[in-house]
């Protein structure tokens, strides 16, 4: 990006181009080199790189664009690496990666072998947490706050949590500002609020007490007031509190506004135009050697800096490969292909309302991403988004259903796991019909280790009562969703990201037999028999046609329940079978493959069983077929696992 610059030295007027400051920036130490002045110029490069970097490579494009001034703020005032900066959801994080020594592997973010799309202590030194789940940076910075304090020797080191507001709302975020209260430490929490307003704008007098609350005038007499009290003996450490709530109440009283961080004595400063990097510099140089826990609040905005992100950042999170001249998204030819499999449900839960008034549908914070959209459209009374609180989705279904409702309840496998314990105790035991509409299920691509969903079937079938479907196409995720309404109680459905099965989807609801499988592809009489477990089942059935083309036979067999198994099927094909393969998108440690194998023996079944899926070990980013093959459960590796029994067993 070239910008001009009109300088003393210039002949006459004549102007002369930036010289560009961030292939320079290999680390924040080169930063810190830098005079505030080039700051802005640091920003509107990296602006520019992380446009043209998004692009073409897709990723999390508006939060990262609203948060570039103040990682940029972060890493020229705190001495980075020694000091910590602990991200709350890796979204707002690329210009952080870009200044720590990743600007040139940038382009491999997301990809197979590359790096992740999210702050990863396995990555750099500078990634100091794992942040792909929202919520946990308050909690995490403030042990490595505390383990610094009682350390001898880091008694000075610095850290800082970065929360979104978003984030902010999630229950264990209010857990760790709890404790930040209530324990001695020196943390600094950022919000960078890009969403929400927590303080009514009172205009200027309020800017004046911002501005006044941050000066080191005014912190110079605060401090000097806390000494002349507890010289005098008017306050002590054990009345500390006290004090802090007097100057609080005093802040209050002038600008006519109280918030929630002061009245958990938390120091408040701000809040602060997030974009203004000079001014967050300025801030930051005069709050960061201050004791005690402090939260300065940024507004800042999604999408800062390209004019289509800033208009709709909802649709500018994640845009996918868009025109970085034009803003106009790349969209392959949808035309006669099927739906995503979010917007099957999406649809089908809105066609269940209309006929059922008992239906209701929750999701947290993914009203889009689950397509929950469809519901809060067309009946908003219906319909609840609330945020990023997993658990209390929960919990929050378990009321509706002792209500009387039919509660369906839309998550991402990988998100549902926050919420295992709300499962058990407010659902399961008591045996309340609520369906959990697992979305996300498997294998989820370019968002890597965090967001995978591969452990819901084993975590889930754990669980008694709690009965778990998985359909392999359009129309038996509507007959179960459709089901769910006359069970007595808990049901998980689970299905994946990225598109279904058939153009024409919308079918006839029709009547599906719990806990009964079916012979998808073949006569029944092979040697083999493949067993799958939702959509996995198109890979096996390629895998089955390959094999075939070789002259040799193989029974397909979609089980759609893994609880209850149909065991009376199973018995079936063992006896006729001696030879089982099962393919999940799962892991195979407790999931399907484990079931089958565990009901065999109960049966005293002896067949040999191959148990396809993935592998316990995290597996990271790439694309889905990439990662299918690496964990061994894509076509070739089916058709693989067919060979090896046929040519050690059969031949």
């Amino acid at each position: 990006m070239k910008e001009e610059l009109t300088t003393p030295e210039s002949e006459g007027n004549k102007s002369v181009e930036k010289i560009p400051l961030l292939p320079e920036i290999d680390s924040p130490a080169d930063l810190r080199r830098l005079t505030t002045d080039q700051l802005p110029q640091v920003c509107d490069e990296l602006r520019e790189f992380i446009i043209q970097s998004c692009s073409c490579n897709p990723g999390h494009f508006g939060s990262s664009m609203g948060a570039v001034e103040l990682i940029v703020a972060l890493h020229y005032v705190f001495n980075t690496p020694d000091d910590r900066i602990v991200w709350d959801v890796g979204h707002q994080a690329y210009a952080h990666k870009i200044l720590t020594g990743r600007r040139d592997a940038f382009a491999t973010q997301r990809t197979l072998g590359g790096l992740s799309g999210f702050p990863s202590p396995l990555e750099s030194e500078y990634d100091t947490f794992m942040a792909g789940h929202a919520g946990n940076s308050i909690s995490a910075a403030l042990g490595m706050a505390i383990a610094d304090r009682i350390t001898p020797g880091h008694e000075n080191r610095k850290t800082v949590a970065v929360i979104g507001d978003a984030s902010i709302s999630n229950g264990i975020a209010f857990e760790g500002l709890n404790n930040v209260s209530n324990n001695p430490n020196n943390l600094l929490i950022i919000l960078n609020d890009n969403d929400m307003s927590i303080d009514d704008n009172v205009g200027a007098l309020h800017q004046y007490l911002s501005d006044l609350t941050t000066s080191k005038g005014y912190n110079k007499w605060r401090h000097k007031t806390y000494q002349f009290l507890v010289k005098k003996g008017i306050i002590s450490e054990a009345k500390k509190g006290k004090y802090i709530r007097f100057n609080n109440s005093l802040k209050s009283f002038i600008s006519g506004g109280q918030n929630i961080f002061e009245g958990l004595n938390i120091r408040y400063f701000g809040p602060f135009d997030g974009h203004d990097v000079k001014k967050i510099v300025r801030v930051l140089d005069e709050i960061k050697d201050m004791e005690g826990p402090r939260i300065l609040h940024l507004r800042t905005t999604k999408g800062k800096g390209f004019p289509e992100a800033e208009k709709d950042p909802a649709s500018w999170h994640a845009p996918g490969k868009f025109d970085p001249q034009t803003g106009t998204k790349v969209r392959k030819n949808s035309e006669n292909e099927p739906l995503p499999w979010q917007e099957v449900f999406g649809r089908t839960l809105v066609e269940l309302a209309e006929k059922d008034d008992r239906v209701v549908g929750i999701t947290a914070a993914m009203p889009s991403g689950t397509s929950m959209s469809n519901l809060l459209n067309e009946m908003p009374a219906r319909a609840f988004d609330v945020g990023i609180s997993e658990g209390h989705a929960v919990t929050f279904a378990g009321g509706l259903a002792a209500g009387g409702k039919r509660p369906f309840v839309a998550v991402y496998s990988s998100f549902l796991q926050r919420a295992y314990d709300n499962i058990i105790h407010d659902v399961a035991i008591q045996g309340l019909p609520v369906t959990f509409c697992i979305d996300r299920a498997g294998l989820v691509g370019e968002d890597g280790v965090t967001h995978h969903g591969l452990f819901d079937l084993a975590y889930l079938r754990l669980i008694p009562g709690l009965k778990i479907a998985a359909p392999a196409d359009e129309k038996t995720l509507r007959n179960l969703m459709h089901h769910s309404l006359e069970q007595d109680g808990p049901l998980a459905i689970r299905y994946p990201r990225g598109k279904a099965t058939t153009p024409d989807w919308k079918t006839l609801f029709g009547e599906i037999e719990e806990g009964k499988g079916v012979l998808f592809n073949g006569d029944g009489k092979a040697k083999i028999a493949v067993l799958t477990l939702g959509p996995i089942r198109q890979e096996a059935l390629s895998a089955v046609d390959l094999w075939r083309a070789r002259g040799e036979q193989a029974d397909l067999y979609d089980m759609i329940w893994l609880k209850p198994l149909d065991t009376a099927l199973l018995r079936q094909i063992a006896e006729t079978h001696p030879y089982i393969v099962t393919v999940e998108d799962g892991t195979i440690s407790g999931g399907f493959g484990s079931a089958v194998t565990e009901a065999l023996r109960e049966m005293g079944m002896t067949n040999k069983v191959k148990v396809l899926g993935a592998p316990d070990r995290w597996i990271h980013q790439g694309t889905v077929d990439q990662l299918r093959q690496q964990c061994g459960f894509g076509p070739l590796d089916i058709f693989h696992a067919l060979k090896d029994i046929s040519d050690t067993n059969l031949k």
